[in-house]
């Protein structure tokens, strides 16, 4: 009898435990989405500081809410979704977007994507007084439709053209007449700039409303570019679009202030050099000063320019220069009373705010040391106080600081360990922080400008729960000097049930694109339950950041210049040699995935690194930096007629000879930012020396290979190479 009821609940206690430990499949991850983390998504302060709006579901309609911040207490009902209507039509408002005066609101919808951050849509305006919806235009879609600062007019795009309505008398005026497709565009930016500079829409309403800054981009000597979509038409559409690869002709841009009083534009004088980039204008606190950022060809030096908006005369207040290259940010920010303003550098070798008076002259560095500031989160006049988020505890953690304007009285206000970041409420009263570590999903609080928590918003409990269901592998940080005995970070994941006595196979993942980071002592979603599905499969999983990525200075982060892919390649193979030293790694069997950058260093790894790769894995990888646009590229490169060894003598494209692995190529046909010439280029490479490879191409889509069941097709794919071939 005893001997049976040992082996009954021994039996059960297996059961049970094997019932615990469920297993992971791609399609959990990419097609029933059951590990994403929950937000607080909707939650838009207002004006006051105060209070906050959120949509809230009444029947088939969403209603929008006025909250008060602190308490979480309704305070009104200021929007009744099912009463927005124009005619007949229910007015979709789950979009939604204020007046700077809150008297106005936006409601977008009908939608279309153009590229990464530019979008057309039609937009309507609900007055909260009356009640009343109306139409902005019923000339066709809108482009970055944008309140005047006192809410009574209302900018717009259309078909490459700049138009102003007046929401008071219902008049829409013309600013510009002369656009076109491909050729001119006004306060709209051309693809790279909008790519690589971060910014599509380009005109900005100064503080009364009475003047609209634009930038006019001349494209008609820029190159095309044209991929076929494949729509089951007899023949296939094609998608013709300007797009300036290396070395080539870029926009010619010109500076512009409409004066709304007199309807007359002045031409800024940006100077007679047209092969340069204008990546930023924005108002300063006067009414009649624009400024914008005058930055030459080869990226090494910018400078802040002021424009009388009335006769269109500048003058520099700021220079800066760089022996290789400056990037640009949006942290300038004006002060209030003419007191001058906020300046980001890395001049001191590692990114730091800076505080000039409105001469130029440099009043003092506010932030100092041997870390990277890497977001500017605002400044309160009233209580003199810069917030902003560093590297200063490590370069894989966030924090959230407070400091005087001065540089004193430096405040962490972050307690955790991990990444914090800082979403601040108007006049910066409070904040709401999102918080993570590598092993922890995020937690969203609000807190108080002093960093004093005031409640949880979202703790994502739910998901902490059902993680206990998996046999999961935590994410260990690890260190080591590679050859030229430099430090460098990475993380790895460990088989489940791991034995040190045993050897296992390593899939290694990275981007190490310049400026980047993957080894972050915070969550990532799906790589996380991807990577410990890989874990659950028996493999090992790593991830290193080599030379040219972000939080450990200029130095480092700029040492990659003019050769890129030659550092980072080392650094790789530096990463599975140690890793083939460890005991229970099998240094026969170790891969490496990358998307992007990341697949530029794949194809990097399983030529150039033929002896230490056994397989690798590249998606949307650039293959020649000659087809990549030319404002990344020459960034760090230069020109390819100025620099040609650093094109070709990283170029996986000439070395293809070299591969004695197994290699997996993958690609979207609709990628507008990494061509798909890229891997059809390599692809004749690999045929031309008769190199066995698998390819996959899926058609239409973009860089981010999304939509439908095409991530749970791709990420099997990849699974069954990893099996097949690790």
């Amino acid at each position: 009898m005893k001997s049976f009821f040992l082996s009954v609940a021994f039996f059960s206690f297996i059961s049970i435990n094997c019932f615990a430990q469920k297993s992971i499949s791609v399609e959990d991850i990419w097609s029933k989405y059951a590990f994403r983390t929950n937000s607080v998504g909707g939650f838009n302060t207002m004006k006051d500081g105060l209070h906050y709006t959120d949509l809230e579901k009444e029947g088939d309609f969403d209603n929008i809410i006025k909250y008060e911040l602190k308490s979480g207490k309704k305070m009104a009902v200021l929007v009744k979704g099912a009463s927005v209507k124009v005619g007949d039509k229910t007015i979709d408002i789950s979009g939604y977007s204020f007046s700077p005066d809150e008297t106005k609101l936006f409601f977008s919808t009908d939608a279309e994507g153009i590229y990464r951050r530019s979008s057309v849509e039609t937009n309507y305006v609900y007055d909260l007084k009356t009640g009343t919806t109306s139409e902005l235009s019923n000339a066709g879609k809108q482009m970055f439709a944008t309140f005047s600062p006192i809410g009574n007019k209302v900018a717009f795009v259309r078909a490459n053209n700049l138009f102003i309505k007046d929401l008071n008398n219902g008049k829409e005026t013309q600013v510009t007449t002369d656009g076109k497709n491909n050729e001119i565009k006004n306060g709209w930016a051309d693809w790279v700039y909008e790519e690589e500079f971060s910014k599509a829409n380009y005109f900005e309403w100064n503080a009364d409303g009475s003047k609209l800054a634009f930038v006019r981009f001349d494209e008609s000597k820029v190159k095309e570019y044209t991929f076929d979509t494949y729509n089951n038409n007899l023949y296939p559409d094609k998608v013709t679009f300007k797009y300036p690869k290396a070395g080539e002709d870029n926009s010619v841009l010109t500076v512009h202030v409409y004066d709304l009083i007199s309807a007359k534009t002045t031409s800024v004088d940006i100077g007679t050099e047209t092969d340069i980039y204008i990546p930023r204008i924005q108002w300063t606190t006067d009414k009649n000063t624009l400024s914008l950022q005058r930055m030459n060809r080869l990226q090494n030096k910018v400078e802040l320019m002021f424009a009388n908006a009335s006769d269109g005369s500048t003058k520099t207040i700021l220079s800066e220069e760089a022996k290789t290259y400056i990037d640009i940010t949006d942290d300038l920010t004006f002060l209030p009373n003419n007191k001058g303003f906020i300046w980001s550098s890395e001049k001191d070798n590692f990114n730091h705010l800076y505080h000039y008076d409105n001469t130029g002259k440099l009043v003092n560095q506010i932030t100092k040391g041997n870390w990277d500031v890497v977001s500017f989160n605002g400044y309160d006049e009233k209580l003199n106080l810069l917030y902003y988020i560093s590297t200063e505890r490590g370069q894989i953690n966030r924090d959230v600081y407070s400091i005087k304007l001065d540089g004193t009285n430096k405040k962490r206000l972050s307690t955790a360990e991990g990444t914090s970041s800082a979403d601040f409420s108007a006049g910066l009263k409070y904040y709401v922080s999102s918080y993570s570590n590598a092993n922890t999903p995020p937690v969203y609080e609000l807190h108080s400008a002093d960093g004093k928590l005031i409640k949880v918003l979202e703790d994502n409990a739910e998901l902490k729960t059902k993680m206990k269901e998996y046999n999961l592998s935590t994410k260990e940080f690890f260190t080591f000097k590679n050859t030229d005995g430099i430090e460098l970070n990475g993380w790895m994941m460990k088989p489940q049930n791991f034995d040190p006595n045993k050897k296992y196979p390593v899939y290694m993942f990275a981007y190490n694109g310049p400026g980047s980071n993957e080894c972050n002592n915070a969550w990532e979603t799906y790589d996380f339950w991807w990577h410990s599905l890989l874990n659950q499969e028996g493999y090992m999983v790593v991830c290193v950041d080599g030379r040219g990525t972000l939080g450990r200075g200029r130095e480092f982060k700029h040492c990659t210049y003019l050769q890129l892919g030659k550092l980072e390649t080392l650094d790789q193979i530096d990463a599975a040699k140690y890793l083939g030293t460890l005991p229970y790694v099998d240094k026969t069997r170790i891969g490496f995935q990358g998307w992007s950058y990341g697949g530029y260093m794949a194809s990097l790894l399983i030529t150039k690194g033929a002896d230490y790769f056994k397989s690798t894995i590249a998606v949307a990888p650039v293959t020649n930096w000659k087809f990549y646009d030319n404002i990344y590229t020459e960034r760090f490169l230069r020109k390819p007629q100025d620099n040609k060894s650093g094109y070709e003598d990283n170029s996986p494209v000439n070395f293809t000879k070299q591969i004695k692995g197994k290699f997996l190529l993958v690609h979207g046909s609709g990628d507008d930012n990494v061509h798909f010439q890229n891997s059809m280029e390599l692809a004749n490479s690999l045929v031309k020396n008769n190199i066995p490879f698998d390819f996959m191409v899926y058609p239409n889509k973009n860089h981010g290979i999304y939509g439908g069941y095409t991530r749970t097709h791709l990420f099997n794919k990849m699974l069954k190479f990893v099996k097949e071939n690790l």
